[in-house]
């Protein structure tokens, strides 16, 4: 698909020059075979507040975010300003700073569970050290997962397919989502055996809509790992503060024994962490954790303000009341024009699907439509609100969506 090669013109211009020197061009999550080469922004220039500039000078409002780590807007005033006034000082240095204690105790005060907290830079860095600490207080091998979850993108959760190898994965089981009895199997199956359950507080698989936790599916999980001592680990890594300051597991009625977070934590500076009960100190203390980057203070900084500011702005309420309209201005839009939209995930992390679309045709096209007109629509992965999208944004994103409509309905899409 490619409606206007003029619009991408220096994008397509870097993306030959890059498929000489770059692996695909552009890897992973952002390469344009994920969304629709041609009808999407290759490379970005900048951003700011609820929008983002390509090199082409295309401007966007920005429901996807960098994928979730921007909460609350592009580039905003005071966590920048806190990042830079440690970066003035330090950036990559011999030890940890002073902020790192700071926001390790503003954490602990917030996820009531937790007594300890760790940091990292990535999603995959928590929920591989996270399942090591499983093993090394359990002492057993076994970890069970929902088949299709994305976890990261080490070689025990990776949903590529090249350079692994079987034993990777020889101790890594999946049961499905929302079915007690295929994760009884694995209980049955494993028992006295599993370290584990490493699980996001909602499904939320690639090309398809978001499936929340079925009533007393949650709390069957953690009834069994109570009883049969298994370590219960929530990645909230693409919903964490979005959805609850306090975790994403208080929306939901449980509580885990360890918690991963990264993305929204620090509003675009790199950093994740993993908070852990009491019980679990020891065993983490063994379990071999560092990296060059990871004590960087600026990181640091910037997280400990944002979360400051998400209290401060009650702005796990605003997320929620702003996706709430978006989703259902695009049903009612929908509906208007003789389609059945399916919205689908929390009102902060959304999704919408077209019914009766299995070759996701429509959905794609939709979403090219609207991402041509100004804002930013993924067709194959959830999307994310952030607070810096105002009620002019939402009403603009409206007024593109229902263009796209009709632009289907009269090639009879």
């Amino acid at each position: 698909m490619n409606p206007d090669a003029d619009r991408f013109r220096r994008s397509h211009d870097l993306f030959e020059r890059a498929s000489q020197v770059i692996p695909c061009g552009i890897y992973g999550h952002t390469s344009p075979a994920a969304a629709l080469p041609g009808a999407f922004p290759y490379y970005a220039e900048r951003a700011a507040g609820s929008r983002y500039w390509d090199v082409d000078g295309n401007e966007y409002i920005d429901y996807m975010c960098g994928y979730g780590p921007v909460i609350l807007g592009h580039q905003h005033p005071e966590v920048e300003e806190a990042a830079a006034r440690y970066q003035r000082n330090t950036l990559c240095v011999n030890h940890p700073s002073a902020i790192m204690v700071e926001l390790a105790e503003h954490l602990v005060s917030l996820v009531d569970f937790s007594a300890w907290a760790v940091f990292g830079k990535n999603g995959s860095d928590m929920t591989t050290w996270a399942i090591q600490v499983a093993r090394e207080h359990t002492q057993r091998r076994k970890i069970l997962k929902v088949a299709g979850a994305y976890h990261g993108i080490d070689p025990w959760c990776t949903p590529g397919h090249a350079g692994l190898l079987d034993e990777d994965r020889a101790h890594v089981h999946d049961f499905d989502w929302n079915d007690p009895e295929s994760f009884d199997r694995l209980l049955k199956r494993y028992r006295n055996d599993i370290a584990g359950v490493i699980m996001t507080p909602f499904h939320h698989p690639m090309f398809k809509g978001s499936q929340m936790p079925a009533e007393g599916f949650w709390s069957h999980i953690e009834a069994a790992c109570r009883r049969d001592g298994i370590v219960l680990i929530l990645d909230d890594i693409r919903a964490g503060f979005r959805l609850d300051l306090r975790g994403s597991h208080k929306c939901f009625g449980f509580e885990p024994d360890l918690i991963c977070f990264c993305k929204a934590i620090a509003n675009g500076h790199a950093l994740s962490a993993t908070l852990g009960r009491k019980e679990l100190r020891i065993a983490a203390s063994k379990v071999f954790l560092t990296g060059s980057f990871w004590n960087s203070a600026p990181a640091m900084a910037a997280a400990l303000t944002c979360l400051k500011i998400l209290q401060r702005d009650d702005v796990v309420r605003l997320l929620r009341r702003s996706g709430e309209r978006l989703m259902q201005g695009l049903v009612e839009l929908g509906r208007k024009h003789c389609y059945t939209l399916i919205p689908s995930g929390p009102p902060a992390v959304p999704f919408i699907s077209f019914a009766e679309d299995p070759s996701l045709r429509r959905q794609q096209r939709f979403c090219a439509e609207v991402t041509q007109r100004g804002a930013f629509f993924h067709p194959h992965h959830n999307w994310f609100i952030s607070a810096a999208h105002s009620a002019q944004d939402l009403a603009a994103t409206l007024q593109m969506a229902d263009q796209a409509f009709a632009i289907l309905a009269a090639g009879n899409l």
